[in-house]
């Protein structure tokens, strides 16, 4: 007689935190290196024109990161005229690396996860992405957790890590 497979997992009530399933917002990088003259020098008139004639709207409801990728000197003020021009369709702007922006975006949709959802449950964090997932993404997940969680894992259900289990 076969024994029938039981999904223990499953059963379990384990909820698992994929950060794949959180839905990224649309990501723009905009590298001033592109907006310079001869990719080193801003000159002020030029600057101004591109800005002008910039189609800004492409940026609506999305995160920007405002970076040079090059070693030129570039003026507070040159940052200034763009965040003028930028806040109008989008505040969600990051001045500096890729990095930042999605520590920002990951800080973001973690702040606004129902915590409800996971109240006196175990919860695994998945630890395997195809996103690009911060470091700092985990430490977020796991200190908004803590409160509400039974127990905090990383891995996968089948294999988990234990981070934290609530006392008694």
């Amino acid at each position: 007689m076969a024994k029938e497979i039981v999904n223990r997992v499953k059963n379990s009530g384990i909820i698992t935190i994929d950060f794949d399933d959180l839905l990224l917002p649309n990501i723009f990088e905009i590298d001033l290196k592109d907006w310079l003259v001869d990719d080193f020098f801003l000159v002020e008139k030029n600057f101004r024109e591109s800005i002008n004639l910039h189609n800004w709207i492409t940026y609506s409801n999305s995160y920007v990161c405002i970076f040079c990728s090059n070693d030129a000197i570039i003026p507070q003020w040159a940052y200034m005229l763009l965040s003028s021009k930028i806040s109008e369709v989008t505040n969600k702007v990051i001045i500096g690396k890729s990095d930042q922006l999605y520590e920002k975006i990951y800080q973001d949709l973690i702040e606004n996860l129902n915590l409800d959802d996971y109240r006196n449950k175990s919860v695994v964090v998945k630890g395997c992405s195809s996103n690009k997932v911060p470091k700092n993404a985990y430490y977020l997940i796991t200190s908004k957790l803590k409160d509400v969680a039974k127990s905090i894992m990383y891995g996968e259900a089948c294999s988990a890590v234990p981070v934290f289990k609530k006392p008694r």
